[in-house]
């Protein structure tokens, strides 16, 4: 069960970073007149302040900062909480300055209520709490990076300056953090992404529409091709459907009405009259494809499959690398099957993305079940049908011995859903693949299949993703292995191996420190005298060499691929 969210805050990790925050924000406020403050919370890995300041911060700012951060905590300062009417509060930060305060009483705060606060020093803040008695518990925090983010997290409104932070317990636990994120530096995505020409971007395709160059469109070709023969085996059958529809198609689903704002806007036709629009999913083109005939009982369960195109317009502010984009390459599946079946189905879906994750080295994530919440307007359908749902999806996880928590109000606007949620390796958590039931889009199309009665009765959707978008696996993996594929992605299917030969004019050093920069499993060095003896000297990318027949080369390097093994084991 998740901590609803007063438990959460008083946390002591939690306390103590919250109260790092406001740690920063005095200090800034100190160093910078002039700067506004917005918001400041606590993370999983830290925290953050956002502040609106005539001063462009830049790295170069933050040992002063931490000096400064260092003298309100080796004071001890206290946080000290007052209450005030709504109007005095609102005075009292309009007499600040502080206009994103003045914003947040006047919108969160009822009339005639008490207004919580705390003070650090001479900082005041609009704030709930808790936070430890005094600034001197704050033991171990460093700043560690900048980044913009919009007011209210809207791209209309100012943009803003964020600082962020971590704090711990202890300089040692300070220490080993800092020491993984040096680490995750050097396996960020997008940086090991330009240096192995595994993708680009360019402003004139537009934000969050990676290229995809030669070398990664390569080794993404082979995650697909692996994922269809897997799904292929398990009785999925593929297809390939558009990457637009008319607009109706999404009224009629919902997702125009639950889900515009993140849709792009619809492209009109005047001469015709017809208005399309993009696909952010692909489950209303899977249940066409239902549709194409009538269905019998013996067809179910029917496991329609596609590795398609989704686009969505997020926020730039949201956009990173290869996690955030706004197209992307979705392994998806739908499955129609009886309501007797679905527990089978659900718990199937699961064993499948369980799979894909052993293969892939993906090895550090949870499971949550994602439930409505009080919210009426956010859902469609009856409160009965959700429960259904739901149990089918808590009694496959009950049946495979997996432990999970409910996560209220994180369920598709069309029925709840098992969430896969993985670490990367820069600690960010993300969703890679869910399994969703839903009753009520097969009501919507009024979908219908020949019972064994001869009567027409309604399927029930599984939607399944069991590998995720194909764009924020690859993050992932890059970041996995560094960038050290292991040699099963990186084949041709001529002999299963992919083969590249080097016949530049440069000089042998300058090839071979140019296949290690680029992470190349192994090196095959062939000159005169191996010819003659049919032999090769290998290399692979740790540097270490061995000279062996090649039959035998070939025959190690074919079972490698056929095993699939992982540069970590």
């Amino acid at each position: 069960m998740s901590h609803s969210a007063a438990h959460a805050d008083a946390e002591p990790l939690n306390m103590l970073r919250h109260s790092s925050a406001h740690v920063l924000a005095a200090a800034v406020t100190e160093l910078f007149p002039g700067t506004k403050y917005g918001t400041g919370p606590y993370l999983e890995d830290g925290f953050y302040y956002d502040f609106d300041s005539p001063h462009q911060f830049t790295p170069e700012d933050f040992p002063a900062i931490e000096k400064k951060m260092r003298s309100i905590v080796g004071r001890r300062v206290p946080f000290e909480h007052v209450e005030q009417p709504k109007p005095e509060a609102i005075a009292t930060f309009e007499k600040l300055g502080q206009p994103y305060k003045v914003e947040l009483i006047e919108r969160h705060y009822p009339d005639g209520g008490l207004v919580s606060l705390y003070r650090t020093g001479e900082f005041l803040d609009l704030c709930l709490g808790p936070h430890v008695p005094d600034a001197g518990a704050i033991k171990a925090f460093k700043l560690t990076r900048l980044s913009g983010a919009y007011w209210d997290a809207d791209e209309k409104n100012a943009q803003m300056q964020r600082i962020y932070g971590t704090a711990f317990p202890s300089q040692k636990e300070l220490d080993e953090y800092l020491e993984m994120l040096a680490e995750a530096e050097r396996r960020d995505h997008k940086k090991l992404g330009r240096e192995l020409k595994l993708f680009a971007s360019d402003e004139r395709s537009g934000a969050g529409l990676p290229l995809w160059l030669p070398h990664g469109a390569t080794v993404r070709r082979e995650i697909e091709r692996w994922v269809v023969d897997e799904e292929l085996k398990r009785g999925y059958q593929h297809v390939l459907t558009p990457n637009l529809a008319r607009l109706e198609l999404f009224e009629r689903s919902g997702h125009w009405q639950k889900y515009h704002e993140s849709m792009y806007p619809p492209m009109r036709f005047e001469e015709s009259g017809e208005v399309l629009e993009l696909r952010p999913m692909n489950c209303p083109h899977h249940i066409l494809v239902y549709e194409s005939e009538l269905r019998s009982y013996r067809d179910l369960p029917l496991r329609i499959a596609e590795v398609g195109m989704n686009y969505r317009y997020e926020r730039s502010g949201t956009l990173q690398g290869l996690n955030r984009v706004r197209a992307f390459a979705l392994n998806d599946a739908h499955i129609f099957c009886t309501p007797e079946q679905v527990q089978g189905e659900v718990r199937s879906s699961i064993e499948l993305a369980l799979y894909f994750s052993e293969v892939l080295g993906i090895d550090d994530f949870w499971y949550r079940l994602s439930t409505r919440d009080d919210v009426k307007d956010k859902w469609i359908g009856t409160a009965a049908e959700w429960e259904t749902a739901q149990a089918a999806l808590s009694g496959a996880l009950d049946s495979l011995d997996l432990e999970y928590r409910l996560g209220p109000g994180e369920a598709a606007f069309y029925g709840p859903k098992i969430d896969f949620q993985v670490r990367d390796a820069l600690r960010r958590e993300f969703t890679n693949s869910t399994v969703q039931v839903d009753f009520e889009l097969p009501q919507l199309f009024d979908l219908e299949y020949v019972a064994e009665d001869g009567s027409r009765k309604r399927p029930v959707m599984v939607h399944r993703g069991a590998a995720g978008s194909m764009e924020r696996l690859f993050a992932y993996l890059i970041e996995r292995w560094a960038g050290a594929f292991p040699t099963w992605l990186e084949r041709l299917r001529r002999t299963n191996l992919r083969v590249e030969v080097d016949d530049r004019s440069d000089r042998m050093q300058k090839k071979i420190r140019e296949a290690q920069r680029m992470k190349v499993p192994y090196m095959a060095i062939v000159g005169g005298r191996e010819v003659e003896a049919g032999q090769v000297n290998v290399r692979n990318r740790a540097g270490e060499e061995t000279a062996e027949p090649l039959e035998d080369f070939a025959q190690r390097l074919a079972l490698e691929v056929a095993e699939k093994k992982r540069p970590d084991r």
